[in-house]
């Protein structure tokens, strides 16, 4: 079959078509960032932000958009396809991850699974092979996941706190000894000055963050941003106002869990009560 054809001239890409399309539309309706924000009542860096590709935004302000500019359909149609696109992940973790090896403080909740700075090499291989990676692929993947955790060893390293559920410490391996040495190793780091662990008991019942891993990292500059992930999908936000919400709904959680000491013991305790590998 032949490739089509590129008619138009526009871009290709799912994400930068959509923020060409938002430059083109305002400067046909020959409107400032800041009029623009004014007649929709948001503010002017979001758009920017939008039209520069930095973010996607949510459905709410794309509808708003295309009432305005009298597009009915056309701008969230662009929309869904940019959100829907898989490289859009991959991307926002790329700079995630500049931003992770930059912060001076980190911090972090974790309903379901062990956070990746505090997995052992047998949880991520585990967890990573469950996700169907395999051979060459899964070990390049679980060395490139510990050479993460040495930011929290090095001399100038971060502040990093993370909250548990009870969920994470009930969720053993398949392997007794792979498990064994993962809940050791968690003790051992809940003793490191920089490190903080605290655990979630599921008896709190529902919470702002029930079904959310969130990470916070806060910058060299004093700005802090949040990365927000699913099984399937994670948005790096940077917008103020959506940081500090979920900042507000993390500190919740945080009240509501074991003190640092409490959360030690309740590691030492899952250490005892996890199974051996039988004896031969």
């Amino acid at each position: 079959m032949p490739q089509r054809r590129v008619v138009t001239g526009r871009s290709q890409e799912p994400r930068q078509r959509f923020a060409e399309e938002l430059r083109l539309l305002r400067a046909e309706k020959g409107v400032s960032l800041r009029e623009l924000a004014e007649r929709l009542g948001w503010d002017p860096s979001q758009f920017g932000k939008l039209e520069n590709g930095h973010t996607l935004g949510g459905p709410e302000v794309v509808q708003a958009l295309d009432q305005f500019y009298g597009t009915p359909g056309l701008l969230l149609a662009l929309w869904e396809l940019a959100m829907a696109d898989p490289t859009q992940f991959r991307e926002r973790y790329r700079r995630y991850m500049v931003l992770e090896a930059e912060a001076v403080s980190m911090w972090q909740y974790s309903p379901s699974l062990l956070p990746g700075l505090l997995q052992t090499p047998g949880y991520a291989t585990e967890l990573l092979r469950q996700g169907g990676l395999k051979g060459d692929e899964l070990g390049a993947q679980v060395e490139a996941r510990m050479g993460r955790r040495e930011a929290l060893l090095r001399d100038d390293c971060p502040r990093y706190r993370a909250i548990l559920s009870e969920a994470v410490l009930r969720t053993p391996l398949q392997e007794p000894d792979e498990w064994q040495g993962q809940l050791e190793h968690l003790e051992l780091m809940s003793h490191r000055l920089n490190v903080t662990i605290q655990v979630l008991p599921m008896s709190v019942g529902l919470h702002g963050l029930t079904n959310t891993h969130t990470m916070f990292l806060r910058g060299p500059s004093g700005q802090t941003v949040a990365w927000v992930e699913t099984g399937y999908s994670g948005e790096l936000v940077q917008e103020t106002a959506a940081v500090e919400h979920l900042q507000l709904r993390y500190d919740r959680v945080r009240d509501l869990s074991l003190s640092p000491d409490e959360s030690r013991q309740f590691i030492e305790r899952m250490l005892e009560e996890a199974p051996c590998e039988p004896s031969t």
